[in-house]
């Protein structure tokens, strides 16, 4: 075998070993696809990322506690997105009730993409189901392990910069420390003992992982639930219809799984109307049923994320109200005139669906704008001429769920790099990075510094859908430049 070949086979092993991998069935894995090398950023501009992020994560928090400016920014969808019209409908409920007793653990992670001419920009608020942080933690020890062992290899792919003091000469990369595992355990474990404490209860604390059955994203998950092992965290993996079974009411609104009191609840699943669907349950409540399991959770002294103000709050809806605010419009929400300020800059163009904007939109041109639904995940954007296509479907009231994003236009890798996916390593050119900054906040207070580590997946530019696990992306990880 040549260089890359060996360096291929190793760098996949060390996926497999260190459980970089998706889950195929009870006796088989993939690798998650990944970056030979990672991807450079300017010092001070990924700083500029961690301090929006932390400012994101103070806003969306606000905003989550406000009953009145929620219930009137996803009103207009309500009537033809089922999802939130189940969202918005327990919400009310809560408000008019005024039966919240969870203490709101907002885990958000903030993704960003750098725009050739307009600099960093929001792609998106991940407030539920906010994942893969511990992959992005891995491939950033992948990328120490191949510059070690690899090094040649390394330094033949990896981005060099020249030393300005000394033309010529090139700057060793310097990795970026990633410790999302740790942060984001060191998150939850807070808010557990905090509601074990509360409670004077005996034995450990117990942390709830609601996901979807047969989840083949299961060691990302997996990664998290070990790091709390370490810290004394029972864990306790549940879907929304074996909580719907087990779920009951002990002193002092505890809430008991199996009559056994748990302290933190943390979706990875319910993002989506499939998660509240059983076939098991009569289907013309089924869905019903499971999304009372979120009011029931809502109203039990729990730490809890995503509560559904949380997941309403970092809706896209929400974000492209933001975006057409102004700064000091932005201090309601409890940020300082200079906050404000600081985080304006990062919201990109986003117009909500009418005549005009369509109209705008062919003015402009269709490949400078994207159709962005309110979906979660992979498959929920619509690019070039496949926009008009679905305008075409759309009635004029299903406008409110649908939104125009200016498209973001990154300025590729300097240096070409490989992909390995499925053992194989392809050469890409024009790679592009999307980088997303975890937070953790417990009822509106960061936990130390507020970033807690960083998820980066890259593409090729020619490539719409970037998700690692949904579309043509890979994971990636960071260097000083």
């Amino acid at each position: 075998m040549n260089n890359v070949e060996i360096a291929v086979t190793d760098s996949v092993e060390w996926a497999f070993a260190h459980s970089l991998v998706f889950k195929q069935s009870n006796a088989s894995s993939l690798h998650c696809p990944f970056t030979l090398t990672p991807s450079s950023i300017d010092k001070v501009r990924f700083e500029g990322l961690q301090q929006a992020a932390g400012l994101f994560g103070q806003l969306l928090h606000a905003i989550s506690k406000d009953d009145d400016f929620i219930q009137q920014a996803i009103a207009p969808i309500a009537d033809t997105d089922p999802l939130f019209s189940a969202l918005l409908t327990l919400h009310n409920k809560l408000s008019l009730t005024q039966s919240r007793r969870a203490t709101p653990l907002l885990i958000m992670r903030t993704d960003f993409m750098d725009d050739q001419q307009l600099g960093p920009k929001l792609i998106e608020f991940n407030g539920i189901a906010a994942g893969m942080g511990p992959f992005g933690q891995r491939a950033s020890e992948l990328h120490r392990y191949i510059a070690a062992q690899h090094a040649d290899l390394f330094q033949t792919y990896v981005e060099h910069h020249h030393s300005q003091n000394q033309p010529g000469t090139q700057i060793q990369p310097e990795f970026i420390a990633n410790d999302a595992i740790e942060k984001l355990a060191d998150g939850i474990a807070k808010s557990a003992r905090m509601i074990k404490q509360k409670h004077n209860d005996a034995g450990k604390p117990t942390f709830v992982m609601v996901v979807q059955a047969h989840e083949d994203n299961v060691y990302d998950q997996r990664l998290l639930e070990y790091a709390l092992h370490a810290k004394g965290i029972r864990t306790l993996r549940k879907t929304f219809t074996e909580l719907h079974g087990q779920l009951s009411t002990g002193d002092n609104h505890r809430l008991l799984l199996n009559n056994e009191p748990i302290d933190v609840v943390y979706l990875r699943a319910g993002y989506q109307q499939c998660d509240y669907y059983d076939k098991t349950i009569i289907e013309k409540y089924c869905c019903r049923t499971l999304m009372s399991v979120r009011m029931m959770l809502e109203q039990h002294d729990i730490a809890m994320n995503a509560t559904i103000a949380q997941q309403l709050a970092s809706s896209k809806r929400v974000q492209m109200l933001l975006s057409n605010l102004p700064a000091q419009a932005l201090m309601k929400f409890g940020l300082t005139e200079q906050e404000a300020f600081t985080i304006k800059p990062f919201f990109g163009e986003m117009l909500p669906l009418h005549a005009d904007s369509i109209a705008h939109l062919m003015t402009t041109g269709l490949d400078n704008w994207v159709l962005k639904n309110q979906g979660e995940g992979g498959g929920h954007c619509v690019f070039g001429e496949d926009i008009v296509t679905k305008l075409r479907t759309l009635d004029e009231a299903e406008y409110e769920s649908w939104s125009l994003m200016r498209k973001i236009v990154p300025l590729p890798r300097s240096h070409p790099t490989m992909i390995i996916r499925n053992g194989e390593a392809s050469m890409i050119g024009d790679m592009i990075s999307e980088i997303g900054i975890f937070t953790v906040n417990i009822d509106g207070v960061a936990i130390d510094d507020a970033v807690a580590g960083y998820l980066v997946r890259s593409k090729p530019a020619n490539v719409m859908e970037g998700g690692v696990h949904s579309g043509q992306g890979a994971v990636d990880s960071l260097v000083y430049r």
